[in-house]
Order: structure tokens, then sequence, then C-alpha cells
């Protein structure tokens, strides 16, 4: 794979490279119209395939923030064209990585020394490389170890990028004025403390020996004294990625261990820790040849304050949902519902999300959930497009719910896909016996 040498760090030249990709998909679009008028058939397919492939190669360049987006958007998999999904996926752990030159002169800038003062062998082709940093494979004193570098310039563009994503995203959600404001905010701020290496640290080595009780999951140990702002150095850790492990032919038992082991892993964290990895894709978890769930990065860490986990979980309870006054008051206490609401956007909304809580909320209702049944994904992407065609929706105001909801919402969501992909069986109230 061809290395990088440089990265543009600076604003103009951030949104000059966004600029030269929009001009492409503006091409693609061109080009697909001229072929609708020649054959009326003609599907999107081939559009998707185009602008999700320029999108990606525009961004895999830019790296941090705006690579960051397309790993989220990647998890929206009944969101997005399945041609956006594929490609956008490779954003987890396939993307250019640094060349070895610079990957020389950020350790010295970050740890005043060369890799090879610090290791016995450090192999200076990445094993992986993603939205934020790219990861190395090392040894000292007999140990395997995992190098994790951050990529030059990513925690100075996050304003920057989220600046030039911003009117995008707008648009796409319907949102208002400067009420937006606090969800970029909270978007902001979580970026930040993903490019803080020395925070990552002490974040994975807290969560890390809370849930080691639990089984069928590892952690590797971290080393801060081989760490920085910059580097992170943690043990090796070996097995495929839970992507590439969907896709062999496991039992269902072994889908059941591993999808229990995640459940319980996040039920712990969000109950008992009131703070939860909110990072769920498949990058971040590795299956070993034991069948254990191995949990490698910890970068994006949501507290969740007791003010929303409260009315969240209170409503994750159907005799809530049913309450019609119950239900209210912890939509208004959710921010669902603001206080100068019209009698026609009460309704309205209550409505819609009296349909997404019931649903998404289903699990929580039983002693134990399919997380593979079919009929429950297709009840999601059915809803999905429900709301995705709603004009009246379309016309509302967006700004919707506490700024908490998009890493608790992001959490779930992504929980929910892997344990769809793993076809696990989850007994869901299994992880209490840890809390005590």
């Amino acid at each position: 794979m061809k290395t990088l040498d440089k990265i543009p760090t600076g604003k103009i030249e951030r949104a000059s490279k966004l600029v030269r990709t929009g001009a492409k998909i503006g091409g693609n679009y061109a080009k697909y119209l001229g072929k609708k008028i020649i054959d009326p058939n003609t599907t999107r397919d081939e559009l998707d395939e185009d602008n999700a492939t320029d999108i990606y190669d525009g961004l895999k360049s830019l790296k941090g923030s705006a690579l960051k987006v397309a790993q989220m958007l990647s998890m929206e998999k009944n969101l997005l064209p399945n041609a956006y999904v594929e490609k956008f996926s490779l954003s987890q752990f396939s993307v250019p990585p640094l060349s070895a030159p610079l990957v020389r002169k950020t350790f010295k800038k970050y740890l005043d020394k060369y890799p090879e003062e610090v290791f016995d062998t450090f192999n200076k082709d990445s094993v992986n490389a993603a939205s934020i940093g790219q990861v190395h494979k090392a040894t000292k004193n007999g140990k395997q170890l995992a190098v994790k570098i951050q990529y030059p310039g990513v925690a100075q563009s996050i304003s920057s990028d989220l600046a030039i994503v911003k009117p995008i995203a707008i648009r796409m959600f319907n949102l208002k004025g400067k009420d937006s404001d606090k969800y970029f905010k909270e978007v902001e701020n979580k970026l930040v403390e993903e490019t803080d290496y020395v925070l990552e640290v002490s974040q994975s080595q807290e969560i890390t020996h809370a849930c080691k009780q639990i089984p069928n999951i590892k952690f590797p140990t971290y080393y801060p004294e081989l760490s920085s702002s910059r580097i992170i150095t943690m043990d090796w850790m070996t097995g495929k990625h839970l992507s590439e492990f969907t896709k062999t032919d496991f039992t269902q038992e072994i889908g059941n261990q591993l999808g229990q082991a995640l459940w319980d892993f996040y039920m712990y964290q969000i109950h008992g820790l009131r703070k939860v990895h909110a990072d769920p894709h498949p990058g971040n978890f590795l299956v070993n040849t034991k069948n254990e769930l191995i949990a490698i990065d910890f970068g994006c860490i949501k507290e969740v304050p007791d003010s929303f986990y409260k009315p969240y979980f209170e409503l994750a309870k159907p005799e809530n949902i049913s309450d019609q006054r119950v239900f209210t008051e912890k939509l208004y206490e959710l921010e669902i519902l603001l206080p100068n609401d019209t009698d026609k956007e009460i309704a309205f909304f209550s409505s819609i999300f009296h349909q997404l809580l019931s649903l998404f909320t289903s699990p929580f209702h039983t002693d134990e959930f399919d997380f593979g049944d079919e009929a429950f994904w297709s009840k999601i992407a059915d809803l999905g497009e429900q709301f995705s065609s709603d004009k009246q929706l379309r016309k509302m105001n967006g700004n919707r719910g506490s700024k908490h909801f998009l890493y608790m919402n992001r959490t779930f969501f992504g929980l929910y896909n892997l344990l769809h992909d793993l076809k696990a069986h989850v007994k869901i109230n299994d992880y209490k016996k840890y809390l005590i």
C-alpha cells in the first residue's frame, strides 16, 4: 500500500481537498443523468459506488476528523446505501499509512527518542492504519507490543474540519440556528479527547481493570512509561477483527458466547461505571483462537450523567412507554420535547418517539433477546425508511434531544449491529451479577 509523506493540516489546504472531491461527485451525477436519459432503467448503484469511492479517496488522505466521520457513517447500515457502508468501513483499519521517515520524526518529537532507541525491535511498516492513528509491532524485554502513533496535525485540525462539515450536517439532519451548536460542541469535545493519548491510556487502565471480572473478554496491558500525548504502547493482542470473524462459519454457541461478553461489557460500563466505550465498531474488537473477545481501543469514552441516565433508562421500561403522563414527562427531561413546542409539535414528536423507543428498547423488555432476529432488523429498516420519506418531519425543527443522545445512541446502535453480526442470543440481565 502506498504510504504518506505528508498530511494536509492547514484549513485552506484541507478545504481545497474537499472541494475537489465535491467536483468529482458533481461529475458522477452528470454521468449518471446522461446514462439515465439513454436508458431510463439505469439504477443508482453505479452512482453510489462512484460517489462512495471518490468521497473515501478524498477523506483517507486527510485522515483525522474527516476520516472519523466516514468511520462513524460505516456503522449506519440501515441509513446508507451498501456501497457507502462497504467503502467507509475501510476507514476502520485500512487506510494509507505514514511513511517510515514520518513515523521516526513523530517518535522523536513526542518521546524524544527514535523507535530503535526505545524498543528492542520495531517494524517500520504499520500493521493497520485508521482515522486518527496507525499501529506498529514492536518488542521489548521479550514482550510483543503494539505501538499506536497519532497522525501529525490531527488534533490541531479538528475545529476546522468540523467547520467544513457543519453546513452539510445542518442540511442533512434539519438542524436550526444556534441550538445546533451543542451537538457540534459535543462531537468536537469527544474528538479532542480521542487525540489525547495520555487520557486514553488512563481511561484504558481504569475501564479494563474494572471489567476484568467479565468472562470471555480480554484486554491488553498499557505501558504509560512507553507512551506520550501522541504515542500509546500496549500489549500486542492476536486475533481476527470482529468483522472478519463474523464472515466465518462460527457456531451459534460461539456467537452467543461472544455476544454475551459484549453485552455484559457494555451494560457493566453504563450501569456500573456510568461511562462507556462509545465507539463500538468491528475494528475495535478482535476474536482470539479461544473464541474470546478482545477490546483494543478506548479513545472514545462517554460519561453518562445522572440527569440523562435516569430518564433514558426509565424509558426502557414498557410500563413507562405506555403511561402517557410518565412518557411525556421523560421526553421533556431528555429535551425531546421543548418548552416552546406547539400542541402540533408535541403530538408529532411524541408519536415518533413512541414508535422509536418501543422498537429500540424491546431488547430490555425480555430476559433473553435474539439479535439475529431478522424481523427485528426489518422493523428498524422500515422505520428508517418511513422517517426518511416523511415530508412533515423534514419541515420540523430537528434540534431534538439532549447532547448526550449523540454518543449514547451511537453506542447502542453500534452494539446492536455487532450483536446482529454475531447472531447472538443474549441474556439481558446477566450483567447485574457483576455489579455486586
